[in-house]
């Protein structure tokens, strides 16, 4: 019997990596997506469409997933979230019913029909502000907004549900970066390596020290295929995702992405207030679970692939703040347009009698 692997919300800027790289390691596999392709023109130099390399593309709210469509499905990968800080703030309540009840509710029916993994994207956010070191699985918590919030909240939720015959892995992700076939530059290391390709200079809005840590896409594809496989630790695992070379500074991020596009300035804004959301993490949990899945893409790497995927799209937007590589942005365009409502639900189009009437 053929494994069956359902991912969600692989129509964003992670999926991409995700899918292809479960293509390449399950090449026997039945790979289903599932999205409401809020993000699906949000094409970034890709050579083929992502989603040709699934066996079906279904468009369907997490919310409102079918019974029908767990059948026969052995892994579930959660990525479908409110993706980032600024849209949480934005968008609370959907956040918490997409990223919380929405992963529970499919944990659980998943489990009921029979599948026997789930592998839950969430964040080292979790950690929130955390001064005195790097932290571990083991640490306190204190998430700041409402996505750390929501990740947590579903971590907790889906513990009580895992057993022997459905592991759930919680794989707490360091901030993404990297190249992808829908890139986002709303994450902070793309977001330099843009602002040094258009404009020769990187702004930075803090004093450089916050501490980061990060990951490529392509290493948390890795780790997604350790997740949806696994056979070491327990039934319920929420782990850090990463190595402790994965730490830096905002400064280093900035100065990495200066050495290898020369001719850029770095403007550091020493009178910044502290900025809350600084923290370090451990990684020798996934170090001991994982030695085969490790990050293979250092900081380096990441950044050259992001300026060979500028150059390939012939990247010159200096206002791509104000574009569609900010998730935010494309969300709000959708609700301008009242295309999306309040909870962030696609608005189904007025009938043909309805808009020959309003004309």
């Amino acid at each position: 019997m053929s494994l069956h692997v359902l991912i969600t919300g692989n129509m964003g800027y992670v999926g991409p990596a995700v899918v292809r790289h479960l293509r390449s390691v399950f090449p026997g596999a039945r790979l289903t997506g599932l999205d409401l392709g809020f993000f699906a023109h949000c094409l970034t130099g890709a050579e083929t469409l992502p989603e040709t390399m699934l066996d079906e593309q279904l468009y369907l709210d997490v919310r409102d997933v079918p019974d029908s469509v767990l059948d026969g499905v052995d892994v579930v990968v959660n990525l479908a979230a409110v993706s980032n800080d600024p849209m949480g703030k934005t968008y609370e309540a959907p956040t918490m019913e997409i990223n919380n009840a929405a992963a529970v509710r499919l944990a659980e029916r998943a489990r009921a029909r029979g599948a026997r993994a789930f592998v839950f994207a969430s964040s080292c956010s979790v950690y929130g502000f955390a001064e005195g070191g790097a932290r571990s699985e083991s640490d306190p918590l204190n998430p700041l907004t409402a996505y750390a919030r929501s990740k947590i909240e579903t971590e907790v939720a889906l513990q009580p549900i895992a057993d022997s015959d459905f592991r759930v892995t919680c794989l707490r992700f360091p901030t993404a970066c990297g190249m992808s076939d829908r890139l986002r530059l709303d994450l902070v290391l793309n977001d330099f390596v843009a602002a040094a390709m258009v404009s020769k200079q990187i702004e930075i809005l803090s004093d450089g020290t916050p501490w980061r840590p990060l990951i490529d896409t392509n290493d948390m594809a890795l780790a997604i295929e350790w997740a949806s496989n696994r056979t070491l630790g327990e039934d319920f695992l929420a782990i850090n995702v990463g190595t402790n070379s994965c730490n830096h500074q905002v400064r280093d991020l900035a100065e990495m992405v200066a050495s290898e596009l020369p001719g850029v300035g770095i403007d550091i804004n020493q009178d910044a207030p502290p900025d809350k959301r600084s923290y370090q993490v451990e990684f020798g949990l996934y170090g001991a679970l994982a030695p085969g899945h490790l990050p293979r893409y250092d900081l380096r790497a990441s950044v050259r692939g992001l300026i060979e995927g500028f150059e390939r799209m012939a990247f010159a937007d200096a206002s791509f703040r104000d574009s569609q590589y900010m998730r935010l942005k494309v969300i709000s365009g959708y609700r301008e347009r009242g295309l999306l409502d309040e909870r962030l639900r696609w608005v189904q189009p007025k009938g043909l009698d309805e808009v020959s009437k309003v004309a």
